[in-house]
């Protein structure tokens, strides 16, 4: 393969996983409040993955401590970058406790 080829394909390859990044998506779990405040985390999260971030939301989440929610919004950059972060633009509530 041709190293124009291999630019090629890593470009179209960070393209696609920038794209998917920003596409809305949903996840359930715990709501808890983050270290700072105002902030808060996603944690049990159905599937198995890791705790969520949320850095910015247009939903008052602040009455749903302790729930179980699903989030939906997007992901984007936050300050660990092991850490998945969204921005929250909807909330749903699924439960009044958490696991």
């Amino acid at each position: 393969m041709h190293a124009f080829h291999r630019v090629v394909i890593a470009a179209t390859l960070t393209f696609a996983t920038a794209a998917l990044a920003a596409e809305p998506h949903s996840m359930t779990g715990c709501l808890t409040a983050g270290a700072a405040d105002g902030s808060f985390m996603l944690t049990e999260v159905d599937g198995g993955s890791g705790p969520v971030a949320i850095a910015k939301s247009s939903v008052d989440l602040a009455p749903h401590v302790g729930h179980k929610v699903e989030i939906t919004g997007v992901s984007i950059d936050g300050t660990d970058p092991e850490t998945h972060t969204m921005q929250v633009t909807a909330m749903k509530h699924v439960a009044a406790t958490c696991p």
